[in-house]
């Protein structure tokens, strides 16, 4: 990899996880002067950084630089249909492989304990850390469904989707249904039922979108 190149997958990685972790907020202005001071890098990988988060979904561009977008509630419950298709989908493929002993222990195991944990920082009301737990719960198994296209578009969506709703983020209104809907879908992935896998996912998404958390 040439050094360019590294500088401009370092400046897109660390300007958008500043993005998804509520750094900049929707709708603010940034440009490139301001964001290389902020990297401490120079102009050049950071105009190729914003570019390629456009290409994301988390930029648009404006003038000389861009704005931090901000899902309306039409294109956010678009968003959601996209993710619940996605999550249906990989659900699906990973108890298909799970059925037919493509998963490896260790990697089931992973999964019980995301599950498990942000039950448990739910339960605690350690919101924040819940999310987080939430999301790599629902990432590995995109992971395990090994279909590097859906895990990419997810991952997307998912940044587009926080971005969007942080500011009104708040627990959930149900959490033990969050919760069992987690153990739920487990259990089919876990005892290969692809079917029961991809409703349980798919319903979850939605139901998602009705609290307007998770």
């Amino acid at each position: 990899m040439r050094q360019t190149d590294s500088h401009t997958d370092s400046a897109r990685a660390r300007l958008r996880n500043l993005i998804v972790a509520g750094a900049y907020a929707p709708g603010q202005r940034l440009t490139e002067t301001e964001v290389a001071e902020s990297l401490e890098m120079s102009r050049t990988p950071v105009r190729e950084a914003f570019r390629a988060l456009v290409s994301d979904g988390l930029v648009r561009s404006a003038g000389r630089g861009v704005q931090v977008v901000a899902l309306d509630a039409a294109a956010l419950r678009d968003a959601y249909q996209v993710r619940a298709a996605l999550e249906a989908l990989t659900a699906e493929l990973a108890a298909v492989r799970q059925a037919q002993g493509r998963i490896a222990p260790a990697d089931l195991a992973a999964l019980v304990g995301d599950a498990e944990e942000a039950e448990s920082a739910t339960l605690a009301g350690e919101f924040e850390r819940a999310v987080g737990h939430n999301r790599r719960f629902h990432t590995r198994i995109a992971e395990l469904a090994a279909n590097p296209v859906a895990s990419a578009a997810l991952d997307r969506l998912w940044d587009q989707i926080v971005v969007s709703t942080r500011a009104s983020l708040e627990p959930p209104h149900r959490p033990a249904h969050v919760n069992a809907q987690h153990r739920e879908l487990l259990a089919a992935i876990r005892e290969g039922r692809a079917a029961d896998a991809a409703a349980t996912a798919r319903a979850h998404v939605m139901d998602t979108l009705g609290e307007g958390s998770d």
